[in-house]
This record gives structure tokens, sequence and C-alpha cells, in this order.
């Protein structure tokens, strides 16, 4: 053995074979090579010493050498680190609420941290489990390897990562409170007519559902543009579907929907209703109507409405992409948005086997672009910056309200 060289057929022979027929092998080994042979088999193959003795001992009874009904007893082998740990999965979650993203068309996941760090991560918390081990647990969870895609929507900006966490720790703190936490955003504007629609669905052979060839805007009935609001602790939301644009004012009429709908009912007794936005668009931090029509809103119901702010280019790390968006466009794959009423239906009907639920319901309104707020109306608003980023980070207090004016920290 002190060749290993020679013992490359032995070696090529142990490989691909089942449990059983490796240490009756290994066995045999040992058995021709004399004394020593179970240690130099051992060192050569990682098989155990005793694990080659039972290979010895079924060679030498005649009747246990008949193949086995199967190779483990019932429960035999290693249990899985998730069934051992009855909290590792909780844990891992929490993790990864911190640092995933999606694909707001798909059902793919990814996380900005290696499985290094995360199974550092678990190990502060008292979960021993290695890399290995959290890649086999993402990978069941949906999360996959992604290469570079050119997608990014802005230069990435050094408290990205900061700002990240203060968004979290926001949340955290809002949800232990009972408060409520939302995130926003405008999904994609939709044509509704008889055009083809991305994805497939199942139909009888050779019975397609015919669309226009063209998909030109003169052969429209209108546009949709749905503003969704999803709870991310309650696991539902509530989608606006609009008719004319995309404008602040649109938002906060859609989040109002939302708190009337669903929001006061869940959250009677809340101090303060944390949105999490995008840093652009209807709802961007450096937009002054999104501020204005907040004030009006947080009059009307009372409440201090408190905004954190994705930092430039990472609005695919919004909870509402990945968790409530991903599933809409799946539900309505491959089917013409042809009228309203279809992309409602659609979107009420979009459940998950997680529990998501989504209501939907039509806007009617015609919102009006380009208003212009002055100076004078911003000095009316009860804004109180956070120390942190305030640019990103700011509360909007209602004007009823006797409070000073302060700084959060």
């Amino acid at each position: 053995m002190e060749d290993n060289a020679n013992y490359k057929p032995f070696l090529k022979a142990m490989s691909g074979v089942d449990p059983v027929q490796a240490r009756r092998f290994a066995a045999a080994k040992a058995l021709e090579i004399g004394w020593g042979g179970i240690s130099k088999v051992s060192n050569l193959t990682g098989l155990a010493r005793k694990t080659i003795d039972k290979g010895i001992q079924e060679l030498e009874n005649e009747d246990e050498l008949k193949p086995p009904d199967r190779l483990r007893k019932p429960g035999g082998g290693r249990k899985k680190a998730e069934n051992k740990d009855p909290t590792l999965m909780s844990d891992l979650e929490e993790i990864m609420n911190e640092s995933t993203s999606g694909d707001p068309m798909s059902l793919l996941k990814w996380t900005y941290k290696s499985t290094y760090a995360i199974a550092d991560e678990l190990q502060l918390k008292g979960h021993d489990v290695s890399h290995d081990t959290v890649r086999r647990l993402l990978k069941e969870d949906g999360y996959s390897l992604q290469a570079n895609k050119k997608t990014l929507e802005g230069k990435s900006v050094p408290e990205r990562d900061s700002q990240f966490r203060y968004i979290n720790m926001q949340a955290a703190k809002s949800i232990d409170k009972g408060d409520p936490v939302i995130s926003v955003d405008a999904k994609k504007k939709e044509s509704i007519g008889d055009f083809k629609n991305s994805g497939r669905t199942w139909r009888q052979i050779g019975d397609p559902e015919e669309v226009n060839v063209y998909d030109f805007p003169s052969l429209s009935i209108g546009s949709a543009i749905p503003y969704g609001i999803y709870d991310p602790k309650r696991n539902d939301g509530l989608v606006n579907v609009g008719k004319s644009h995309n404008t602040a004012e649109f938002a906060v009429e859609s989040i109002r929907q939302w708190w009337n709908l669903v929001g006061k009912h869940h959250y009677a007794e809340c101090k303060n209703l944390l949105i999490c936005a995008d840093g652009g668009g209807s709802n961007g931090s450096r937009n002054r109507s999104w501020k204005f029509f907040l004030q009006d809103l947080a009059d009307e119901i009372g409440i201090t409405i408190t905004v954190c702010h994705f930092p430039p280019g990472t609005s695919k790390w919004n909870k509402i992409e990945h968790c409530m968006f991903s599933f809409i466009s799946m539900n309505w794959r491959g089917r013409p948005l042809a009228s309203y009423e279809t992309i409602i239906k659609l979107i009420g009907a979009t459940k998950t086997k997680k529990g998501l639920r989504v209501q939907a319901r039509l806007d009617e309104r015609d919102y009006e672009t380009g208003k212009k707020i002055s100076d004078e109306n911003m000095a009316q608003l009860k804004i109180i910056l956070h120390e942190v980023y305030p640019l990103w980070n700011y509360s909007i207090e209602p004007r009823t309200n006797s409070k000073t004016s302060r700084i959060i920290e």
C-alpha cells in the first residue's frame, strides 16, 4: 500500500458502487493484504475501520452475502440539519430577508451574501451548519446562482448597505410595536386589449387564444397602471389599477385606499405607518408632490407616516417586487389583458402556497400631470428628517398634532 499508484484499479472499482458493495470490496482487499490490511484500506478509501470490519463479517458469513432489501434500516442515515435544529429555517429566513432580491417577472431570488457569510451568521446564532448546508437550503427555497446582468438602474452609492440595515431596523421596530409596514411600488404599465402576453397557459391542443398581430397603441382600449401595496407581516396586499397617469397623487391615493380597505381594520391602534419605497418615480425621495399628498393623508388618518427609500439602483430589493408582483405576473402569463375587468380578476385571483392574498380595485380618476408644489406649500408640511440619511428617511406628522419638531435618531 506504500505506493498508492498500485491500487488505482482498486480505487476505480470502488467508485460508483453502493455502500454495501463498497464495504465488502474493501473488506476483501483488507483480507488479501493480511496483517494491517484494515488500517491500510481505511486510510486509502476513507472508510471507517468498523465499516470494513462489518464487511469482513459479512464475507465470512455466507448468509449475509445476499443483497439486502434496502441499504439502510428505516430511519437510518444522517438527519438533515433543518430536522435536527427546529429554529434553523426561521433564523435563515430572517437573515435572508435582510439581503434578498429577486426578478419581479419570475420566481427567481438571489442574495448579495455568500454562503460562507450566511453560515457564519447562523453559527453566531448557535447553529452548527456549514456553507454546503446553506447552499442546499437556499436552492431548496428557490434561490439560484446568478451571473452578472445589465439591470442596474443607477450608480451604486456607498451608503447602500447601511441604508438597507436602517430600513430593516425601522421595519423590525414597527412590527414589534404592532404598527404596519408596507412595501409600495408601481408595476409596469400594461396595454389593455387583445395583445400577446408573454408566457404560456394550458389550453386544448390546436386551440391557442388568438390575439392581435401588432401591438399598436391605437388598438388598445387604454392603459392599466397597477400600483401595489404589500404588507410583509400579513403577506397580503392591494393593487390599485389606474387608468390615467402614474403621478404622486395617484401613488398616495393607492395607499389611502389600502388604509381604508385593509389597514385600519388590522392596525386600528397603530401610531405610525412605515412605507418602504423606491427612490424615484411617483414615490421618489425628491418628489415634492409625494410628500405634499402624504401630508394630506397623515392629516386625514391622524397617524405619523414614516418613509424609508431604497438607494438609487436598488429597486429590485423592494419586497413587493419578488413577494407580490412576481406572482401576479406568473398568474396572468399567457393570457391577454383584454379588459380592465380581466386584469382586476387576474390580480385578485393571485394566491401562493405560503398564503399570499391580493385584492384589486379599479381607479377611475383622471390624475393630472405636471402639478407644481411651491416653496410656500412645502413650508407648511410637518416633515421630520431622520438623522440617518435624511434625504431617504423622514416622517410626516399630522398637522393637527401638537407635537414639536424633532430629529429622529
